[in-house]
């Protein structure tokens, strides 16, 4: 793991950029898997026709995109560390003919905006990333005005995920992954019970509740999940690459049988689950 903050920054700014073209690839995909949760986080933002919203770490847009809809006379402004997953954010914006909505590079634990700008602050998926999640939630809370919503979703426990499990267990089998140190950043670190709400509490955050969300990622076959999965999450080809091409032929053969076992109607369908936690400024 890198010793410092900013090395762990940078770090994820290079991924982030590097799978950009995977995500581009299967945004249809994405969007459609991970609409739940950013309609989950939206009812509970409290959005005016005339609302300036903040999506951190929003990547390829969502949920600000969907909320730029939502607020036709406020605007959007969605950051990532990652530039060209912006780009995609942006080229998604127009496609859909939307003119509130702007992207902008920036890191969560030191937003480029003043004190009391935002209606609402928005991050789905970003928190289990951050290097600080204590000083990315006062962040949040700085920025946000008096009485605004601050709302966001995190993985819940990797038993509540087989969409990430699946291949990673597998993974996991053949290739030896030394365990991360605790508290590094991570797909399942803000799984912990209540983990959340304390940030949020030590952000001077009132009114903290939570709410659990699930959804289903589709593919229409083995295959399909196992591309998918090489594309666009940077852990499992970390994993990948760590085997050579008899043990790499062996985990897909597993990875593709066990998704096998979770076809329905015809299709592979993985359980996604989710912790939304929101609160009042």
């Amino acid at each position: 793991m890198p010793n410092s903050f900013d090395e762990i920054r940078d770090q994820q700014r290079d991924t982030w950029d590097r799978f950009s073209a995977g995500w581009k690839k299967w945004d249809e995909l994405v969007l459609g898997w991970l609409a739940p949760f950013g309609d989950a986080m939206l009812r509970h933002a409290n959005l005016g026709d005339s609302s300036q919203v903040l999506d951190v770490a929003a990547g390829t847009g969502e949920p600000g995109l969907t909320a730029a809809a939502m607020v036709p006379d406020g605007k959007v402004t969605v950051t990532d560390l990652s530039e060209r997953m912006l780009a995609v954010a942006a080229e998604n914006a127009e496609r859909r003919g939307l003119s509130n909505f702007e992207t902008r590079v920036a890191d969560a634990g030191a937003l480029p905006f003043a004190d009391g700008t935002f209606d609402a602050v928005l991050c789905r998926f970003g928190f289990m990333f951050f290097p600080d999640i204590d000083l990315s939630a006062r962040e949040f809370a700085r920025v946000a005005k008096p009485g605004s919503r601050i709302v966001t979703a995190v993985w819940s426990r990797p038993d509540k995920n087989p969409w990430a499990t699946t291949i990673m267990s597998a993974i996991g089998r053949h290739v030896q992954m030394p365990p991360p140190p605790p508290g590094s950043p991570g797909l399942f670190r803000c799984a912990q019970p209540a983990l959340m709400r304390n940030a949020f509490e030590q952000a001077g955050l009132k009114n903290i509740k939570e709410e659990e969300v699930s959804s289903l990622m589709t593919h229409a076959t083995p295959e399909q999940y196992w591309d998918f999965m090489t594309d666009i999450a940077a852990p499992v080809v970390a994993g990948l690459s760590k085997a050579d091409t008899t043990i790499r032929a062996k985990i897909r053969d597993e990875v593709l049988a066990a998704a096998r076992e979770a076809m329905q109607e015809g299709q592979i369908r993985l359980l996604s689950t989710a912790t939304m936690t929101f609160g009042t400024r």
